[in-house]
């Protein structure tokens, strides 16, 4: 995977299950350590937990990315509270380099007990097909509860990137995930050392409907607004909202994005949180972020009140009004409500504000609004007479919801035409000042 590279730690005696090396991905420097399943399953001791944390040491001292690579049984089962301690201590130099450096973690294999837990509280996990992580493994499943279920059932790739947001990345194969691993890990270490590129105009315009109503995927209108491609985490885990790596003006930037095409691109729970671990890994690595927004509001519903949507949903609030990096929001076409103000709003701290030129800013919807604030008046109108009166009373609730009010009160810096947006966005964050939050990002 490194295109160089040169040990960091040798022990002397017993082999290690734990290599770690330093090297260059795409010419940035790294520090990686991976697993050797062929030494008594890639087990955890002592002796390799105190290899990976030099491992996360170096890489600390010379703050660039480090890279785990796992395929392990989890704790020497022989070693007893040595090995225990050992992983204790691995845990808790991950958790002191959180937000300070960027840690990536690769699971080719099964990756059990605290296999598991070790790449849970990296930054982004890439799971390749082989992949497995669990707590504990289907014999012990069957004997505690007697549940009958299979590795990739209990912990595969599927499990990971759509039930439990474990993976924020599932490649085809071993080589894939390394692939992917190269390009994550050089957005992350380039985050601030790259010069603005010349803008090139795009028209993301013509990739979203006109009527608010009409769904897209809003993964293109993301791509045409950046450098081009980008990586996409958690694409499967909570799809109504899209978060991103990639490049724009030639400069690292996180991107979080209402997708209309799942949900109606509503938040919810799961997708408040997946937003909120991402801009909180974005601020602690000095990234900037980019908001496109086009939200009708939270999903409704019982199940969702239950789910924790207040709780959970504040998390989205706290890490952008926490944030510290340059971040920018781009309005499409609406933003309703609790949803707006929690997608970057000015209220929140965004550094800049811009709304497409038929975008909507407001309390709700045009035709919400008509059915709370005219019920009455509905209720006395006859029936033949209700759908034009409906009409005209949504006409006129467009009109006192124009961007406007928004712009003069500075909520709303400028209202821009769809194919600026690219070159306003570049423009906006030249000359930004280079910061970074002084937090770890927290598993949420």
């Amino acid at each position: 995977m490194l295109d160089q590279r040169s040990a960091v730690r040798d022990v002397p005696g017993a082999p290690s299950a734990v290599t770690a090396v330093s090297g260059l991905v795409e010419g940035h420097a790294v520090v990686a350590y991976c697993m050797d399943a062929r030494v008594m399953g890639g087990s955890l001791g002592s002796q390799e937990a105190d290899t990976i944390c030099a491992a996360i040491t170096m890489a600390l001292h010379r703050d660039v990315p480090v890279i785990g690579i796992w395929h392990s049984g989890g704790a020497k089962l022989a070693d007893g509270v040595e090995s225990m301690d050992g992983v204790g201590r691995m845990f808790a130099a991950m958790t002191a380099a959180s937000g300070r450096i960027p840690q990536i973690s690769v699971i080719l294999g099964p990756a059990a007990g605290a296999a598991a837990y070790g790449p849970a509280l990296t930054d982004v996990v890439i799971m390749s097909r082989g992949g497995r992580a669990f707590v504990t493994g289907p014999d012990v499943v069957r004997s505690v509860t007697g549940e009958q279920v299979d590795m990739a059932t209990l912990g595969g790739p599927e499990t990971h990137s759509k039930d439990s947001g474990v993976a924020h990345v599932v490649a085809g194969s071993d080589e894939d995930a390394l692939r992917h691993t190269r390009t994550i890990a050089g957005l992350l270490a380039s985050s601030v050392r790259e010069l603005p590129r010349a803008p090139v105009a795009r028209d993301p315009g013509t990739l979203v409907p006109t009527s608010a109503r009409q769904v897209y995927d809003a993964l293109p209108v993301v791509e045409a607004v950046l450098d081009g491609p980008v990586e996409q985490l958690h694409e499967k885990w909570a799809p109504n909202v899209i978060v991103a790596l990639g490049r724009i003006g030639g400069r690292t930037i996180g991107v979080v994005a209402n997708n209309p095409l799942r949900m109606g691109g509503c938040l919810d729970s799961a997708a408040a949180e997946k937003a909120a671990r991402f801009v909180r890994m974005c601020d602690g690595q000095g990234i900037l972020l980019l908001c496109l927004v086009d939200v009708p509001g939270y999903l409704p519903g019982v199940q969702h009140e239950r789910s924790g949507v207040v709780r959970r949903g504040a998390k989205l609030l706290h890490a952008f009004a926490e944030a510290s990096v340059p971040r920018i929001t781009v309005i499409l076409r609406k933003a309703y409500g609790g949803a707006y103000i929690a997608m970057n709003s000015r209220a929140l701290g965004a550094t800049h504000v811009f709304a497409w030129t038929n975008a909507e800013v407001a309390v709700m919807g045009a035709e919400a609004a008509v059915e709370v604030l005219h019920r009455k008046r509905i209720a006395a109108t006859p029936d033949q007479q209700i759908a034009n009166l409906r009409e005209a009373l949504v006409h006129e609730q467009r009109k006192a919801t124009t961007l406007d009010r928004a712009v003069s009160l500075g909520v709303v810096d400028a209202v821009i035409k769809p194919v600026d947006t690219r070159i306003r966005v570049i423009d906006a964050l030249a000359g930004l000042p280079r910061t970074r939050g002084r937090h770890g990002n927290i598993p949420l």
